[in-house]
């Protein structure tokens, strides 16, 4: 039976490259190129192994101009009958479908499905989240065994050497402010010389080349735990909000973030931030919004993390209702139509057909957040 046959030295002369102008030669002059003086394995198909041997040749130091007459001439070797691999017995004998497409055929080996492959996911479309406060040492979170607020100075820059290490280059910041420094309009968010800056500012010392994702949200600094300005009867402000959220996105802009991420889910904050950064010069600095961030119990870990949780009420009346899936269309169009430049859904894992809902209906690069409370897939 045929069989394939690797040569090597140590089983059969390899052929040098001392005829047909540095070629090696199988054959009669069979043009194989080499990349230098190291001998390389070929395989063969052929019947045994001694009839491999037996085909090998030795150089027989003709020019280039004899082999190709040789070819003209039409002096080769017969090639080795083609021997089909025999199928089980069995097997019934039919006809072959008369088919012109056959999608297995892409199929058939590892090189060509690779060759082939669709989508690949590598540490490069990953953004690890890195939870900061203002302490020197690293405080475990309770809600997240394994996971801690990092120290901005010190641990923050080990837990970004280890993922660069593997391969993950982009991060977004996520910071636990002092109850001191809250508010009811969450002004410290704008702060130039805030947490969230310096370690921008810090990161981008120590890793020029990392991607910075920043939160634009007020919940981290406010009083009331919400991500917007909360009116006496518990009404979140809308406008008066974004007008907050433009000078944290310059603030961020101006450390060196590279992508902004409004997570606020306000109306209109994705055209008024592109504005704000435009105004300011940061044309090139990105927008990547939380576009269908729903109502959601799974981010009660992530806001123990940050110690953002509402004082009072929920966040229904700006976080999109689980129950509505063409909602999130019209997110999409807003979003886009204002300037976003990466759309995400948030919880990412419950939320799979929103995700290819939004692929379906946007150019745009989708993200999802795999929130703290939910396993991987």
């Amino acid at each position: 039976m045929a069989s394939t046959v690797p040569f090597s030295p140590a089983k059969v002369q390899m052929l040098k490259a001392t005829n047909c102008h540095g070629h090696a030669a199988f054959g009669s002059c069979f043009a194989v190129p080499r990349t230098g003086p190291k001998q390389r394995s070929l395989a063969v198909r052929v019947s045994s192994e001694q009839e491999a041997a037996a085909a090998v040749r030795a150089p027989s130091g003709r020019s280039i101009e004899e082999c190709e007459a040789d070819a003209v001439a039409g002096r080769f070797p017969a090639p080795a009958a083609f021997v089909r691999p025999k199928a089980p017995d069995g097997t019934p004998e039919i006809r072959p479908l008369d088919m012109a497409k056959r999608p297995r055929r892409n199929r058939r080996s590892p090189a060509l499905r690779a060759a082939f492959q669709e989508t690949t996911i590598s540490p490069a479309n990953l953004v690890l989240p890195l939870f900061i406060h203002e302490g020197e040492e690293d405080a475990p979170i309770g809600a997240m065994p394994g996971c801690f607020r990092l120290g901005w100075q010190h641990g923050l820059l080990d837990e970004v050497y280890k993922a660069r290490d593997v391969g993950v280059n982009s991060f977004v910041l996520f910071p636990k402010v002092p109850d001191a420094l809250k508010s009811p309009t969450g002004v410290e968010a704008y702060n130039d010389n805030g947490l969230v800056p310096r370690t921008i500012r810090l990161l981008k010392d120590k890793f020029p080349d990392i991607i910075v994702y920043t939160d634009v949200a007020l919940d981290p600094y406010s009083s009331d735990g919400h991500d917007g300005i909360v009116r006496e009867d518990g009404v979140i402000l809308n406008d008066e909000t974004v007008y907050q959220l433009c000078k944290q996105a310059v603030s961020q802009a101006r450390a060196g973030a590279d992508v902004v991420s409004p997570s606020d889910m306000m109306d209109g904050r994705v055209g008024a931030i592109r504005s704000a950064l435009d105004a300011e010069g940061f044309n090139d600095v990105s927008i990547m919004s939380y576009t269908a961030k729903y109502a959601s119990s799974f981010y009660g870990p992530f806001r123990e993390a940050l110690d953002s949780n509402p004082r009072f009420g929920d966040k229904k009346t700006y976080q999109m209702n689980p129950a509505n899936y063409r909602e999130a269309l019209l997110e999409t169009a807003a979003d886009e139509a204002e300037g976003a430049d990466i759309l995400l859904v948030k919880p990412g894992l419950p939320y799979l057909d929103i995700i290819r809902l939004l692929r379906d209906n946007s150019a745009l690069p989708i993200a999802a957040y795999q929130v703290s409370s939910l396993p991987g897939p």
